[in-house]
């Protein structure tokens, strides 16, 4: 049975049988819903659009197609995991389009925040239309949506990412198997269909990707720095145990530079921002206490692994005053 709300009494799913009996019922249910026909899902490789993707696999297979766009503002080996994941293991129909030049090209030069929001959102857009009108017989369009997103929509505290922003001569059916679900029960979902615990328990991340965390105007090699100090940062805190148990920590590169000195010679670069935030529901966040040891080996590698990086700095800010992101 599809449920276009969730229901008052239905219990919070916690273990791998409550989850095996959603997979159960949403199975059969997208099976009805689906038919004979194909289903066009845009894979981030987040949480939600990976169940999603599971969940159809395990109900339709090779009448879905999955297409994940890389706008170049990925995490350091996110669109190889995803490759690997729906692609390799579980073969999944999958066109993936690596679409850095085109989105870097858009975004050269631009420094305000929210023109950068809408340029990269506007984009990801085009792209996924162009590939959707590469293909015959498309009824149905497969989202992530889930439970908080209906909520904050109907609350008015943000807009609901639906079909609405895909051009006028693209008209499909929504199918979304999660639209019910928490989070917390999303993950549970995605541990049952055998997605790896890397992807189901994925710190939450923006639309925008790296791209909020490059303040001022975007350029390669500062955006380079972004993507290896965070993938150093998620090393140490994975190997000091701290995976999972801060809600979300990453790096910043802003657009500036400090004096330092490598190898004895005066060096004129950037400064990393480490940020480190625990919260509930992200409308307030404190800051989490990285032990001194490790702080250390996150600046040593940081300082000596990373091009073009000369310091590491620690925002100790909590929201409120400060943003959890920067832009």
């Amino acid at each position: 049975m599809i449920f276009d709300r969730r229901p008052d009494n239905m219990t919070r799913i916690t273990t791998g049988e409550q989850a095996e009996s959603f997979i159960s019922e949403q199975v059969q249910a997208l099976r009805g819903q689906i038919g004979d026909k194909k289903v066009l899902l845009a894979l981030s490789g987040g949480v939600d659009s990976s169940v999603v993707a599971a969940l159809l696999i395990r109900a339709v297979g090779q009448q879905l197609t999955c297409v994940h766009v890389n706008h170049g503002l990925l995490r350091k080996g996110e669109p190889e995991q995803v490759i690997q994941v729906f692609r390799n293991e579980m073969k999944a129909n999958l066109i993936y389009v690596d679409a850095t030049d085109r989105f870097l090209s858009k975004l050269a030069g631009v420094t305000d925040p929210e023109r950068k929001r809408m340029i990269i959102g506007g984009e990801f857009i085009e792209v996924f239309a162009e590939e959707a009108r590469k293909l015959d017989g498309i009824d149905f369009l497969a989202q992530g949506t889930i439970w908080p997103d209906i909520l904050e929509s109907e609350a008015g505290i943000k807009a609901h990412h639906n079909a609405g922003g895909l051009p006028e001569d693209m008209k499909f059916e929504l199918v979304e198997p999660v639209k019910i679900l928490f989070k917390d029960e999303v993950r549970v979902v995605g541990k049952a269909l055998g997605l790896p615990d890397n992807m189901v328990y994925r710190q939450p991340f923006p639309g925008p990707g790296l791209g909020v965390r490059c303040p001022g105007a975007i350029t390669r090699d500062r955006l380079e720095a972004v993507r290896e100090s965070d993938a150093i940062l998620r090393e140490e805190f994975a190997r000091a145990g701290l995976e999972g148990k801060v809600w979300q920590y990453f790096t910043i590169v802003p657009d500036f530079k400090t004096t330092g000195v490598k190898d004895g010679r005066r060096a004129f670069e950037w400064p990393v921002v480490v940020r480190a935030v625990n919260t509930r529901d992200a409308m307030t966040a404190t800051v989490e206490p990285i032990p001194y040891e490790l702080m250390g080996r996150i600046v040593e590698r940081i300082t000596h692994e990373v091009p073009g990086v000369n310091r590491v700095l620690y925002d100790y800010t909590p929201k409120p005053t400060g943003t959890i992101e920067w832009e």
